[in-house]
C-alpha cells in the first residue's frame, strides 16, 4: 500500500525541539494512516513538558543564521498563557557551557518562574575538539568563536526578533546577563545591539570589544565581580588561556563616559562586599558595580558548575541583584 507523509513546521513552532526530540506536523495520505498519526502524535507528546492542561512551557529551539544551526533553550513562567507583554531575560553561559549548565546554576529559571518573565539561555557555538567546548565572540575573546569570527551579536539580534514575534514578549523589556565569557558578550550587545536591549548585567566579564564601543543609546549597566576571581581578574592583566583581559575599572570608564555620569561615582562598603553607583547626569542611577570579598570566578549565590570550580559568593545573590536592577529600566 502506498503511504505518503508531508512533514511541514508550523511558523508559531518553527522547528523546535522539545527535551531532544523534533516536533513535526504530520499529514498522511491514506486509509490505515490514521493509526500512524496517532501513534506519532503519541510520542510527540510524551516528548513535550507540559501542565496539566497540556499547555508547552519549555522548549529545545534551534534557529539557522548565517549558515549555522543556533541552539536555545526556552523557559515560560506559570502563568505565561494567562498574560501578555512579559519581560524577556537572556542568560549567556561562560566559556565551556550551556544553556542546561547555565540554567542549573544561575537560577535564573526559578527566578522567573517565581516573578513571572521569560528567560531564554542561547548557546554559543562548540568548538571541535573532544570537549566541544562552547564559546562567544565579543571582538577580543574567546576562541573558537572569535578564531570563525562568529557574528554573535547577529545570532542574538535574529533569535530576538524571533522571540518577540512568536511568543508575548514586551520588547521594551528585553535585557541580557551573562557570565565570565557570557558577560563579555552581554557588554559587546550592549554595544551594537542597544536599540533592543534595555539593560545588562556581567558576572565576572569584562569589556573585551575589538572596535569603540558607540551604543545608539545609554544602556544600564549591572556589574558584580570578585576580587578572588583569578580567571578574568578584577584589576585586569592574564588570566583564563594565558589572556589578557581588560581591568573592569576601564570597562565602567567606558561606560561611565556612555551613561552621562558627569560626578564621582559613590561608594560604600558592607559585610562582604563594596557597592559603588554611578548616577547619570539626571541623577539616575546608571551602573552598579558589587565586588564580592568572597567567590571567585562563579555566579554568587548560585551552584558550583564543577568540582574544581571557584564556590560561588555567599555576600550577594546574582540573581536576586540582577531582577532587581532590570525592573527599574525599559526601552523608550
Amino acid at each position: 500500500m502506498y503511504l505518503q507523509i508531508k512533514l511541514f513546521f508550523p511558523h508559531h513552532i518553527p522547528r523546535y525541539n522539545f527535551f531532544n526530540k523534533t516536533i513535526f506536523m504530520v499529514h498522511v495520505i491514506s486509509g490505515r494512516g490514521v493509526q500512524l498519526v496517532a501513534f506519532l502524535l503519541a510520542l510527540t507528546l510524551a516528548s513535550c513538558q507540559k501542565s496539566g492542561s497540556g499547555k508547552v512551557y519549555r522548549f529545545n529551539g534551534v534557529i539557522n543564521v548565517d549558515g549555522r544551526t543556533r541552539t536555545y533553550l526556552l523557559n515560560l513562567p506559570p502563568h505565561y498563557y494567562d498574560t501578555a507583554n512579559l519581560t524577556l531575560v537572556v542568560a549567556l553561559h561562560g566559556f565551556g557551557g550551556t544553556a542546561a549548565q547555565a540554567e542549573e546554576d544561575y537560577g535564573i529559571t526559578d527566578k522567573g518562574n517565581a516573578e513571572g518573565f521569560i528567560v531564554v539561555y542561547p548557546e554559543g557555538i562548540p568548538s571541535s575538539g573532544a570537549f566541544h567546548l562552547r564559546s562567544w565572540n565579543t571582538g577580543n575573546c574567546c576562541p573558537v568563536a572569535q578564531s570563525e569570527n562568529v557574528d554573535d551579536v547577529h545570532f542574538i539580534s535574529v533569535l530576538l526578533d524571533r522571540l518577540i514575534a512568536d511568543y508575548k514578549v514586551n520588547p521594551k523589556k528585553v535585557y541580557v546577563a551573562g557570565m565570565s565569557n557570557g558577560a563579555m558578550m552581554a557588554y559587546t550587545l550592549a554595544c551594537d545591539l542597544s536599540n533592543k536591549i534595555a539593560a545588562i548585567t556581567s558576572v565576572s566579564g569584562t569589556l573585551m570589544v575589538s572596535s569603540p564601543c558607540q551604543p545608539s543609546r545609554a544602556v544600564p549597566i549591572l556589574h558584580i565581580h570578585s576580587v578572588l576571581d583569578t580567571r578574568v581578574p578584577f584589576d585586569g592583566g592574564i588570566g583564563m588561556g594565558n589572556h589578557y583581559f581588560t581591568p573592569v575599572d576601564s570597562a565602567m570608564s567606558v561606560w561611565a563616559a556612555i551613561d552621562s555620569c558627569d560626578t564621582p561615582p559613590i561608594a560604600t562598603q558592607n559585610q562582604g562586599y563594596t557597592f559603588t553607583e554611578w548616577k547619570d547626569h539626571n541623577g539616575r542611577p546608571a551602573i552598579d558595580l558589587y565586588l564580592t570579598q568572597d567567590g571567585g570566578h562563579s555566579w554568587p549565590g548560585g551552584l558550583k558548575p564543577r568540582e574544581k570550580a571557584d564556590p560561588p559568593s555567599t555576600a550577594v545573590d546574582a540573581t536576586d541583584l540582577l531582577w532587581d536592577f532590570f525592573q527599574r529600566y525599559s526601552l523608550p
